[in-house]
């Protein structure tokens, strides 16, 4: 995982949505143990405390599951959950607006189909 942060959401926020985007891209398989607190930690210079509260919100989420003694492991299902959610806010949070764009914008499909980039 990548070190870097951005100053204007919570670190551990930041670090769920990574794990979230290593489901998605089946980087992290269903029932796959995720690197443990104290790896994170170190690996990423963050306060142990930090990893666990992402880990948590996965858990509330459903997306992983603790395992006493064990650690965390991918939920069954958590990826096809998360993409039926990621395209819905896609197509009804982001979808309209990058439509309303090509339209301004004067682009056809064949526009968008070529790598031109020029409307015509």
């Amino acid at each position: 995982m990548e070190r870097s942060w951005n100053e204007n959401q919570p670190i551990y926020r930041q670090l769920r949505d990574r794990v979230i985007a290593m489901i998605i891209e089946g980087q992290l398989g269903p029932g796959e143990a995720l690197p443990s607190v104290r790896q994170v930690s170190a690996e990423l210079q963050i306060n142990p405390l930090t990893v666990l509260k992402a880990y948590q919100e996965l858990a509330d989420e459903g997306l992983v599951e603790k395992r006493r003694g064990l650690g965390m492991f991918v939920a069954e299902g958590a990826r096809e959950a998360l993409l039926r959610t990621e395209r819905e806010v896609f197509l009804h949070e982001r979808w309209p607006e990058i439509r309303a764009t090509i339209r301004r914008l004067g682009f056809t499909a064949e526009d968008l189909l070529s790598d031109k980039g020029e409307p015509s």
